[in-house]
């Protein structure tokens, strides 16, 4: 069973594929000492430049189901078919041991479960594309997928946008500066109250 302390505190940012919350956690993570990111882990294969600890814990699928046996995650979830995405508990424990506040960057679904299970210990904020117009653009210029792929990406994007009003806040990633400067404001908010 994983066990809430009081004092602790997580910063969940959730967004449809291409919105741009890691470069939104990114810059958070430079610019505020206090935050840890917990680096989810999955089964998906890693694209250039992405490293096994860094961007996210690369797991066999046998690997992923043994952990989901022994109640190592937190939340998981199928995000696409055969691949699976989850955060593990021990990634909160450790970074809650160093004193950080910690930050997910997760899917729609698995940043409401984490919201559910953390109540008012958590902040969920959803960042939002300013169209689907502008969410395709974005897809395209990151040229990580294929047409198929971008067409469930924006399938997906859809579903995912009907669960902003779930979150405690939607942040409209229109202008990235104005989108970075608010982010700053909204985190040190939450970790000051």
């Amino acid at each position: 069973m994983f066990l809430c302390r009081v004092l602790n505190k997580v910063i969940i940012f959730s967004a449809p594929s291409g919105s741009g919350k890691t470069t939104v956690v990114n810059h958070l993570l430079k610019t505020i000492p206090e935050l840890g990111f917990s680096i989810s882990a999955t089964t998906r294969k890693p694209r250039e430049n992405e490293l096994n600890g860094r961007e996210y814990h690369f797991l066999e699928l046998e690997d992923f189901e043994s952990k989901i046996e022994r109640n190592e995650f937190l939340e998981h979830e199928e995000v696409y078919s055969g691949i699976f995405y989850g955060t593990l508990n021990s990634e909160i424990e450790r970074l809650w041991k160093e004193g950080k506040t910690v930050v997910f960057d997760v899917d729609v679904v698995g940043g409401l479960n984490i919201k559910k299970k953390f109540g008012s210990q958590a902040l969920s904020v959803f960042l939002r594309p300013p169209s689907i117009d502008i969410l395709m653009e974005r897809l395209r210029k990151r040229s990580t997928e294929v047409e198929h792929q971008l067409q469930m990406r924006i399938e997906k994007a859809q579903f995912e946008l009907q669960f902003e009003k779930q979150y405690d806040m939607v942040l409209i990633n229109d202008k990235l500066e104005d989108t970075l400067q608010k982010a700053e404001e909204i985190v040190r908010n939450f970790i000051a109250s």
